[in-house]
């Protein structure tokens, strides 16, 4: 691996590591920034759903005690956490099904920038109206959610295939709706997105192990690495921003970066 490939990726890697919890989609950031970077090769993409896992395995350290907790509570048959793995398996699996029919028109998307920016845009617009239609909160707790209510955050989440709509938005936004609070929305995400991207990386990576070689592996393993510990500083302080700002700022900021981005495809 050369200085510039290196530094791509370690560029690469920050920006998974800082945008993967936010509503702005990782994704579509990615894919930007490759776009200025000259990040190309056979494992681009493969490289743009390996490293979100490396940003998403943050939440297993943070929140290790809960999970634990849920798993412990889940044995002892507990009401409150079989109702949490309920949700967070039926949260799960329209991603698992979709995703697997959908995969091939997945990856071509993840090579459009001009996607990126048009969903960033959409994004950012439905925020917005969403922050004003959103019903009063009545669900405090991922445990309170009905099957019905965990299912359809999941099939929410699925539009995020959509690069550059944001799996995190999607599924916060989904939530509001179906009036969960803010910290609860922002929690499940970060809860789901560990399983979610733990089967779309291991499917990845068996449709295209044969044709990864010792370079790709190696700039996916960097990339995964400095993703992780990027989330670290992230995941927490996001709780603290939603709650006290919203969702509105993320809105904005997509919609001016979306709009520079096309201006930079078509107009430079």
């Amino acid at each position: 691996m050369d200085q510039n490939s290196l530094i791509s990726v370690i560029i690469l890697g920050i920006i998974e590591g800082l945008t993967e919890f936010l509503p702005v989609s990782s994704t579509g950031h990615l894919i930007l920034a490759a776009e200025l970077l000259g990040f190309k090769g056979p494992a681009e993409t493969t490289f743009k759903i390996v490293v979100q896992l490396g940003a998403i395995l943050a939440v297993l350290v943070v929140y290790a005690q809960r999970f634990i907790g849920v798993g412990l509570g889940a044995l002892q048959a507990k009401p409150a956490d079989l109702a949490f793995v309920r949700n967070l398996a039926l949260a799960v699996l329209p991603a698992m099904v979709i995703g697997v029919f959908a995969y091939d028109a997945i990856k071509l998307m993840l090579e459009n920038p001009t996607i990126v920016a048009v969903m960033l845009i959409v994004g950012g617009v439905a925020i917005l109206i969403i922050e004003k239609i959103a019903p009063p909160p009545v669900i405090h707790g991922i445990e309170e959610l009905s099957w019905r209510n965990a299912l359809l955050i999941g099939l929410f989440q699925c539009i995020a295939m959509i690069p550059g709509v944001s799996r995190s938005g999607a599924t916060i936004m989904g939530s509001l709706m179906l009036g969960v609070e803010r910290k609860t929305a922002a929690e499940f995400t970060f809860f789901l997105a560990a399983p979610t991207m733990v089967a779309a990386t291991a499917y990845d990576l068996l449709k295209t192990w044969d044709q990864l070689n010792f370079e790709d592996f190696a700039g996916i393993a960097i990339g995964f690495g400095v993703a992780f510990l990027t989330a670290l500083l992230v995941v927490k302080s996001l709780i603290a921003v939603v709650g006290r700002y919203g969702f509105a700022p993320f809105a904005w900021y997509r919609i001016a970066l979306g709009a520079g981005a096309l201006a930079f495809l078509y107009l430079v």
